[in-house]
């Protein structure tokens, strides 16, 4: 299930979004833990991809369709029912956490884990329902938030709102959340597997997981991801930081030949 992003994209660009939800698409069709997932999206499960899930998954709404939609000649058209496993809040943050609040907590509120995975415009997270996810902390909630579209320059076009950069150092503050910030989709694979592992699995330290949350950032910017390198540090993925490549040459940054001893990364060739 992992190994698709670990392949990298080939010639072709994609954003880390699509990765996501590529990995996202996955994960609801396996048969141990498909059921429990619950992806949540204000506005419009376009926005991010997700349309491919219509199908399968689909919306759900308590009383089924009961329109045709103006979609609905498109091989992926806008699909409800009541057994629907997605769930489109609108144009409402505060009532999209709101489910993600009452998913992630279910585990303690039914003696049923759920898997909420909440995506949505990334400004619109700690910016727009910040005292809702702090609650969501408070109440030991579980399950992962997607701050997707990110970037300063990606969605200028639609005002200021959107050009989110700052998310990361608000996502900090809160000490129940593990914040990433991901580059490459096989970094996604690694973080997205081991958030499973942290808040839903059982270790002899946390017997009935961590009362953690994932906030990850997936941006809309389409680029080649790269394969995963040989004998990648993953354990270096998961606390934040590690080699993707080792340098060719000493040059420093102006393009000069280092003449330190050793050779030094920002040497400027004085």
């Amino acid at each position: 299930m992992y190994a698709e992003l670990k392949q990298g994209s080939g010639k072709q660009a994609i954003a880390t979004t699509m990765a996501f939800v590529r990995l996202l698409r996955d994960l609801v069709k396996d048969p141990e833990i498909g059921h429990r997932i619950v992806p949540i999206a204000p506005d419009e499960f376009r926005t991010f991809g997700m349309d491919s899930m219509f199908p399968t998954s689909k919306i759900y709404s308590p009383h089924g369709q009961r329109y045709e939609g103006v979609d609905r000649k498109m091989l992926l058209t806008y699909k409800e029912s009541e057994q629907g496993q997605m769930l489109h809040e609108g144009i409402s943050e505060a009532g999209a956490m709101a489910s993600a609040i009452a998913a992630g907590t279910a585990y303690a509120t039914h003696g049923e884990h759920m898997i909420p995975v909440y995506i949505f415009y990334s400004m619109f997270g700690f910016q727009r329902t910040g005292d809702s996810i702090w609650a969501y902390a408070d109440q030991l909630g579980r399950g992962f938030l997607i701050g997707a579209t990110a970037g300063r320059t990606t969605l200028t076009g639609e005002g200021l709102q959107h050009a989110d950069g700052h998310s990361p150092l608000l996502a900090a503050t809160n000490p129940a959340c593990v914040y990433y910030d991901p580059a490459f989709a096989y970094e996604i694979s690694h973080i997205v597997q081991d958030g499973l592992r942290r808040m839903y699995g059982s270790t002899d330290e946390h017997p009935h997981g961590e009362d953690v949350f994932f906030y990850l950032t997936v941006y809309n910017e389409p680029t080649v991801q790269l394969p995963e390198p040989s004998g990648v540090d993953v354990d270096g993925i998961l606390r934040g930081i590690h080699l993707a490549a080792p340098a060719e040459t000493s040059e420093g940054i102006l393009g000069r030949t280092c003449s330190c001893s050793p050779p030094v990364w920002r040497c400027r060739g004085r």
